[in-house]
């Protein structure tokens, strides 16, 4: 069973942080460098999350279906998504056993990579109970 019930809890953990890191203002200047439209296509339950900025706009994060033409598209299970943000996968094995699907051109993947590092940590403060429990995220 996946950790997350619907496309709405996952927009609430994995795409509010990616939210808060477009609306970053040390972040803007990398997105905007990056100069494409990155797809995350998620699934179990089934959502997408696109980011983009091109030509020098301000970054866009839509949930669900998009206007934004996405130049990479990167695919996995929401529970692998969860797992690598939680510092748990490494996103090279994951690529390496299928578990992580990439297309669009590897140069504009690279450019992207250095915007998500500090998604790390605050993803793992999100869902992180305040306990020190697990790692659920349900709705």
């Amino acid at each position: 069973m996946s950790r997350f019930a619907d496309a709405s809890a996952i927009y609430d953990s994995i795409g509010r942080v990616i939210q808060e890191l477009a609306s970053d203002p040390e972040l803007q200047p990398v997105f905007r460098e990056a100069d494409t439209c990155v797809r995350y296509e998620l699934h179990h339950p089934e959502s997408a999350i696109t980011v983009g900025s091109r030509g020098g706009e301000p970054v866009r994060v839509d949930f669900g279906p998009s206007e934004q033409e996405p130049e990479v598209v990167i695919e996995m299970g929401a529970d692998i998504a969860h797992r690598y943000l939680l510092g748990e996968l490494d996103l090279t094995v994951a690529l390496a056993r299928g578990q992580v699907l990439a297309e669009g051109p590897v140069t504009k993947i690279l450019a992207v990579l250095p915007a998500f590092e500090p998604l790390l940590p605050r993803y793992r403060a999100l869902v992180s109970p305040p306990n020190g429990g697990g790692s659920e995220v349900t709705r």
